[in-house]
Formats: structure tokens, C-alpha cells, sequence
């Protein structure tokens, strides 16, 4: 069972987010750029944006009541069905806005979790979204029979509320468990996979969602992975093992992109997909030069591998889409050997597929000593 949010044919979002003071604005501006994007893949249209600068969220309803008033009349005025928070909302926030707005709100990760929801291919990566929504869902239980007890209130309420609630919070954690379980199978297998390619060269694609990975890799391994200039097209790691043209055998891997606030549900289940990021011997950080703000997303991406503990792999920067801003790449402050491409195009792919030559080439002359090594200690 995979979980879906509420969606309709016709999703006409207002989009909000919150600054904490001006010198946050900027950032926020860009966040709710993502948030429109995001929105799109999910199906949304986005119908207005409006973002307040206060020190702090409202506790009722994350942003102040006049905004809140203001979007409503917005909501009625442009036929909007939805608002969507570029935080995370709490449950009572939540529940609020609805009841005041009299329309659909959703927060990021509930989004993040829906368009993760509907891109889910394999058996793996359904579980993995399922496990994160009801993850996600657990804690909000008990605010929504709250809602109903209070809502209610009087004989007959309080006893049967708390019952239902119990009922709901067994089967949710069940089915935590279960799924937990049948991960654990998957990882196994995962792990007898990788095993029998430890002496290969293994390559691992990382970069920001929608930066061109598997393009990349369709064109390195001439694979068919389903590429489409949308976020989130990718969220099972893909291996392909490759030996023509190069001096040993190597396998390629592309990986779930990265982005700003993912959910830490969406982290923690994901874990097992992304330690192919982690046993690599190379990465190939994919950057989309062509938007205006990929040397954040470089920083953002380096951050999110010293969380993964892979900060120490070796990698080379490949500033992928020059065939939209040619010169775009050629100011960025990070020391790795980086390489300019149009993965779509071909463009510049000679002198990327010649570096990885010589790392393997390298990798291969280190294995063959090792084991050289080894033989005549054994002797």
C-alpha cells in the first residue's frame, strides 16, 4: 500500500514561506523557487507566492493570522484548492489552517513524500516511501483524535477516542515493523550483491535532483534509465557494470538526488539505497550549470555527503548542461579537477571518459600489486 495525499486532477496551489529577518529573504525567495518546481512534478499549478519576514513561527499557524486572512481572500479570488508551506508543519498547524483557510495545506515533506509516492518503480523503493509516510503519519495521529475529542467533547467521546486512537497507533507501528523487516531481506541481498563487486571500480553519480545523473549515465553506460527534466525522476539507485574501453571492469551507479529539507524519514529509509554512494571509489558530482545558484548546490551537496560519511571519496565535478550557459562554470571556488559537459549532446564526454580510463587504469595497477602482495606473503 503506498499512501497518497489528497490529491485532485486540478491542484491550484498558493505556495508560502517563512523568513526569519531580511537577511533571510533571499534565501527563502530561492526556496520557494524549488517549493514552485517541486510542486509542478507533483502536478500542481502554482496560482501565487507569498512569503512573511517574522522572528519566529506563529504557533497556531506557522505564519501570522493576517496572512492568513489574506490568502484566503486569494484562495477565493483565483480559484485556489491548495496552500503548500515550504516547512514543516505541526499537526495542530495544520489542522488550523485548513479549518480557517477552508482548503487543502501540505507542508514540504508531505509533498516530497507524494511525488516520492507516485516515481516509486521497484518493490525496494515503494517500501522505503511507504515506511517514510507512515513514519511521518505516526506522530500526527494523536493530534487528530485530539481534534476529535475536542470537536465532540461530552459523554462518549473521550473513551472511544482514546480506544481508536491506540487501534490506529498498534497498526501503524506494525506495519512500521513489518516493513522494517522486509527491508532488512532487501538489504541482505543488497549486500551479497555488492560483495561479489568489491575487486571491481565502482563509480557512484551524486549531484542536486534534476542536475542530469542519469542522462549522464544512460550516455557512460548506454543504459535506458528514464530521464525527464523533472525533479525526483530517479529514486532507485541503478548499476551497470561496464568493461568496453576501459582497463577492467566497472560498475556505474545512479543515485536519488539530493534537495534542500528533505524529509529525514525519506534519509533514514533511503539509507540502504545510498550506500552505494558510500562504497564507491569515485564520484562523479553532477552539477546543472545552467541554473544561477549551482555553487550553492555544490556546497549543499558536499554537505549532505560528510553527513553520509563519504566526504573522503575521491570525485571529480562534472558541470553538466553547457549546451544551455557554455561559460557558466567556469567561476566556482571548489579544487576538484571538474570537467564540462552536455550529457544530452555528447559535448565533452572524450576527456571525462579518458580521466575515469586513468582512475581505473590506477585502480587496477593497485589491485594487481595488492594481490601480487599478498601471494608472495602467503608463500
Amino acid at each position: 500500500m503506498v499512501i497518497e495525499y489528497g490529491k485532485t486532477d486540478n491542484e491550484r496551489a498558493i505556495i508560502v514561506g517563512l523568513a526569519r529577518n531580511s537577511h533571510e529573504r533571499p534565501d527563502t525567495e530561492e526556496s520557494l523557487d524549488e517549493l514552485a518546481e517541486l510542486a509542478f512534478s507533483a502536478g500542481a499549478e502554482v496560482i501565487g507566492r507569498r512569503i512573511q519576514t517574522r522572528s519566529k513561527p506563529n504557533p497556531a499557524y506557522h505564519i501570522g493570522s493576517g496572512l492568513v486572512e489574506e490568502i484566503k481572500q486569494q484562495l477565493a479570488e483565483l480559484d485556489g484548492n491548495s496552500v503548500i508551506f515550504d516547512d514543516t508543519l505541526s499537526p495542530a498547524q495544520q489542522r488550523n489552517l485548513e479549518n480557517t483557510l477552508e482548503s487543502k495545506v501540505i507542508d514540504r515533506p508531505i509533498l516530497i513524500l507524494d511525488i516520492f509516492a507516485t516515481r516509486a518503480r521497484t518493490a525496494g523503493a515503494r517500501l522505503q516511501v511507504e515506511l517514510a509516510q507512515l513514519e511521518y503519519t505516526l506522530p500526527r495521529l494523536t493530534g487528530a483524535w485530539v481534534h476529535f475529542s475536542r470537536q465532540y467533547g461530552g459523554i462518549g467521546a473521550k473513551g472511544p477516542g482514546e480506544t481508536q486512537l491506540e487501534i490506529d497507533r498498534r497498526q501503524v507501528r506494525a506495519k512500521i515493523a513489518h516493513l522494517r523487516d522486509r527491508l532488512k531481506k532487501l538489504d541482505r541481498q543488497r549486500t551479497t550483491q555488492r560483495k561479489k563487486r568489491q575487486s571491481l571500480f565502482k563509480i557512484a553519480m551524486v549531484g542536486y535532483t534534476n542536475a542530469g545523473k542519469s542522462t549522464l549515465f544512460n550516455r557512460l553506460t548506454r543504459a535506458k534509465v528514464r530521464t525527464r527534466d523533472m525533479l525526483f525522476t530517479t529514486l532507485d539507485s541503478t548499476t551497470r557494470v561496464m568493461s568496453s574501453g576501459y582497463p577492467c571492469h566497472i560498475v556505474f551507479s545512479d543515485t536519488v538526488g539530493f534537495i534542500k529539507k528533505l524529509p529525514h524519514q525519506l534519509v533514514e529509509s533511503f539509507k540502504s539505497t545510498l550506500e552505494e554512494v558510500s562504497l564507491a571509489d569515485l564520484l562523479l558530482q553532477v552539477v546543472d550549470c545552467s541554473e544561477s545558484n549551482y555553487q550553492e548546490r555544490i556546497a549543499q551537496t558536499r554537505e549532505v555527503l560528510t553527513e553520509m560519511g563519504a566526504d573522503t571519496i575521491p570525485y571529480l565535478l562534472v558541470f553538466n548542461k553547457i549546451d544551455k550557459n557554455p561559460d557558466s562554470h567556469t567561476n566556482h571556488s571548489d579544487k576538484a579537477k571538474s570537467f564540462a559537459i552536455s550529457a544530452a549532446e555528447g559535448t565533452g564526454m572524450a576527456a571525462l571518459q579518458a580521466e575515469l580510463i586513468a582512475h581505473s587504469s590506477k585502480f587496477l595497477a593497485q589491485r594487481n600489486f595488492t594481490a601480487k602482495t599478498s601471494g608472495h606473503s602467503r608463500r
